[in-house]
């Protein structure tokens, strides 16, 4: 990892031992790193669980080390071996530590020889947190059972052994075999036309972190969408999937053209049944993605942006920890908004970026000061608890601010130049302060202060001079929300009938958190919004008409809450219904029937729901 000089450092000096070491890893990187990772497993639909060996090469960095700690969740280890020259193997005694909620348990290695290579036999559990087995009536086609995986933050160790932290990096292959007719997918190079054979190999030869470790297996389909670009999902969903994911090899291009060449070879993207928890994940070479985004008119495709500006800003530079996830989310919203830009408008990019930054400014009200900033204290929440609004947006709107104050083509070149400098390596912030400063702060002296960095990045809120585009369409729905609110406005007359996803989201992002029942349902009546098969619109819609005490709402709220399994589009709804008593008896029904087809992430958040309804009734979750 190359860091800039002290003097650099110096404008934004923090105690930056306090984050040398990742406070969710039991890893000690300075002691031994692992480099690469040889996995041979077996996929076992029947047990819901993957079997074999994790190989680990190893640099051993303290000469008087005497022994290997890696992180694991709920794996049965059977043993462990190290690997010598000529093919010797000798076993080396292990221990497992005594399991910790959130970081899982130690795996110590007892290993004073410091082997080069050492070879974990193990299986994982049907309930590890970084897989999900859905059965085959849990899938959209019904048909076959499907198996995939998630995990960021710190899931990767419910699955392999190995140094779970985003610091470390490693290349890997892998050789999966599974039932014969199941398409097996990883985060490396697929091939299309591999047969289903039941015997996969996979290689991937640039150095990631544990978090984008990824597989899935499954009743798999395949749609080629351009020259180094794939679409996989279930045989029922892939033609739509393809046409909503034709222009890929044109946003490849566009990203191109502004930052440098792709680096990963092949972007394909693999859709997910419902359960899927998030919108997408940026696993490289093979993007997971939610079928949420599905809606035909290609107005969510910025989730497809989003993930593949990732192949950039995050895994090809890496935040260094949690606390630093920003640098990859906050990045990689402002190079989606540039994407979106150049293939889709700029009305569409100004758009989405209005619709974060007002939701942001909404949000923070309700936040604690430290969630408000960039780089929160690191052991004040969780890993996965620091994959909020405040990285992606507030983290954008700081990029934005930089491209406004020093220029787009400059800021262009500052961009293309950071991601040149350290790719495939994982960064913390101060390192990335210490390159602006010296590459763009100085470099054009005047534009903006050390001090104006340090307040966005350290303090909480938004700065108030921070700038926003100017959406005329936007402009005119609040005049009209405003309106139809005081009345002199009919539902029927809003000038609905033009509104793309993005203004349908931002009317009812708008509206009071409680607005009057009789206006929730002079809006159901003029636009039908109960039902709507648009995830994005029916989470808005569902949230406030709950709130306003509309009952009518409920079932259909209910089908959505069953029907998706993505913790955007699905906790909101479980929180309007938990504001109330007889909201919350009904939403814990519906639980009860979607909790099997949830994933664990999923599960763990609409429980916290209900815990904290419970212990605090009448308050809002």
């Amino acid at each position: 990892m190359r860091y800039l000089p002290a003097v650099a450092l110096a404008a934004f000096a923090l105690p930056l031992s306090a984050f040398a070491a990742d406070p969710y890893s039991y890893a000690q990187p300075s002691v031994v790193r692992v480099t690469h990772l040889d996995l041979d497993l077996g996929v076992d639909f029947d047990q819901k669980a993957l079997a074999g060996t994790a190989t680990l090469k190893l640099d051993w960095k303290d000469p008087q080390a005497p022994e290997l700690v890696l992180d694991t969740r709920d794996l049965k280890i059977a043993k462990v071996e190290a690997l010598g020259a000529g093919g010797a193997v000798s076993p080396l005694k292990f221990t497992l530590a005594a399991s910790d909620k959130e970081l899982g348990e130690k795996l110590t290695i007892a290993a004073p020889k410091h082997p080069a290579e050492v070879r974990i036999t193990y299986a994982t559990v049907p309930t590890a947190s970084g897989l999900q087995w859905l059965t085959p009536e849990q899938t959209a086609d019904k048909k076959q059972a499907l198996m995939f995986s998630q995990s960021e933050s710190i899931h990767a160790r419910s699955w392999v052994p190995l140094q779970d932290s985003p610091a470390i990096r490693f290349t890997y292959d892998a050789h999966i075999t599974a039932p014969k007719g199941v398409r097996v997918l990883m985060s490396a190079i697929n091939d299309a036309k591999h047969p289903l054979d039941g015997d996969f190999t996979f290689d991937q030869p640039h150095p990631i972190p544990s978090y984008l470790l990824a597989i899935a297996a499954g009743g798999l389909d395949v749609r080629e969408t351009g020259p180094r670009s794939a679409v996989y999902a279930e045989p029922g969903v892939v033609a739509k999937a393809a046409h909503e994911f034709e222009d890929t090899e044109k946003l490849i291009a566009a990203t191109e053209k502004l930052y440098g060449p792709y680096a990963w070879t092949r972007y394909d993207i693999l859709v997910l049944p419902p359960s899927f928890p998030f919108g997408g994940m940026e696993n490289p070479n093979m993007t997971f993605a939610t079928p949420t985004v599905l809606v035909g008119d290609k107005s969510l495709v910025s989730l497809v942006s989003h993930e593949l500006a990732h192949s950039w800003s995050g895994n090809l530079v890496t935040s260094a920890s949690w606390r630093d996830i920003w640098l990859n989310e906050g990045f990689t919203t402002y190079v989606q908004g540039r994407i979106t830009e150049a293939v889709y408008g700029k009305t569409q990019a100004d758009e989405e970026a209005l619709l974060s930054a007002r939701a942001l400014e909404k949000g923070l009200a309700k936040m604690p000061v430290n969630a408000q900033k960039l780089t929160p204290s690191p052991r004040a929440v969780g890993a996965d608890d620091a994959l909020t609004d405040v990285a992606y947006d507030k983290g954008s709107w700081f990029l934005h601010t930089l491209e406004q104050r020093f220029g787009r083509d400059n800021f262009d070149a500052y961009l293309k130049g950071y991601f040149a400098h350290f790719a495939f390596q994982s960064i913390d912030t101060e390192t990335m302060l210490a390159y602006m400063k010296t590459n763009l702060l100085d470099k054009y002296p005047g534009k903006m202060s050390v001090a104006e960095v340090r307040a966005w990045v350290y303090e909480p809120g938004v700065p108030k001079d921070a700038p926003l585009p100017t959406v005329a369409r936007f402009d005119n729905i609040d005049a009209e929300r405003t309106a139809f609110l005081d009345g002199t406005l009919g539902a029927d007359k809003l000038d609905a009938k033009t509104w793309n996803t993005q203004e349908w989201m931002y009317f009812l992002d708008r509206l009071p958190d409680a607005p009057p029942l009789t206006k929730m349902q002079e809006l159901d009546t003029a636009w039908h919004l109960t039902g709507t098969p648009n995830a994005e619109i029916g989470m808005r819609w569902y949230a406030h008409a709950i709130a306003a005490g509309d009952k009518a709402v409920w079932n259909a709220a209910g089908e959505h809450m069953q029907r998706i399994g993505r913790l955007y589009l699905t906790t909101p709804v479980y929180r309007a219904f938990a504001a109330t008593p007889d909201g919350l008896a009904f939403a814990e029904g519906i639980y009860a029937k979607a909790k099997p087809a949830y994933h664990p992430m999923t599960q763990k958040a609409v429980e916290g729901i209900f815990a904290k309804a419970k212990a605090h009734p009448g308050k809002a979750t």
